[in-house]
């Protein structure tokens, strides 16, 4: 890895807040979005934890595909016991990480359905860049939705999704 690289690695870990690598495993009780979900560790008497899955984008809940990116994942993990290993907290105060269910990553089985984007920056297309290539060329999912926009694109143009003020509010 060159220094500019590893200069950038070390920004991006700073400026997402490090939280330090954390393992644990529970069960999903609700999916917000198709990359966002709520994990209750096991053993816990707390509340859910928030979590966001890390390198891919889902687009948002109000942008074409979204229903569907939302609705596979919950398919797929809702109500399901799931391994986590966290690697940061974002921005939002989620932690980001990757999720296993049976030992498959969630992450690149979203992309390769084309439920997501393989999240890039910069020059880097992104740690699940084969399976986007393949959902691609097999035009699965948005990838064969002309109204599919990658979501920092729809955010740009439009904003974030308004949502009615009792759902932003709603307890987890």
């Amino acid at each position: 890895m060159g220094v500019s690289r590893l200069l950038i690695a070390l920004v991006a870990s700073f400026a997402c807040g490090h939280a330090g690598a954390e393992s644990f495993s529970g069960v999903v009780t609700r999916v917000s979005d198709g990359d966002t979900v709520w994990v209750k560790p096991d053993g816990s008497t707390g509340k859910p934890v928030k979590l966001r899955l890390l390198g891919l984008d889902a687009p948002e809940s109000c942008q074409a595909w979204g229903a569907q990116a939302t609705a596979a994942l919950s398919s797929r993990v809702l109500r399901q016991r799931v391994h986590v290993n966290a690697k940061a907290t974002d921005t939002y105060q989620r932690r980001v990480v990757t999720l296993t269910l049976g030992g498959e990553d969630i992450g690149a089985w979203l992309v390769s359905q084309g439920h997501a984007w393989s999240y890039g920056y910069r020059y880097h297309a992104g740690r699940y860049a084969a399976e986007e290539h393949a959902a691609r060329a097999a035009g699965r999912g948005l990838f064969a939705d002309p109204r599919a926009i990658e979501p920092r694109t729809f955010r740009k143009q439009h904003g974030a999704c308004a949502f009615p003020r009792s759902r932003r509010r709603q307890r987890h």
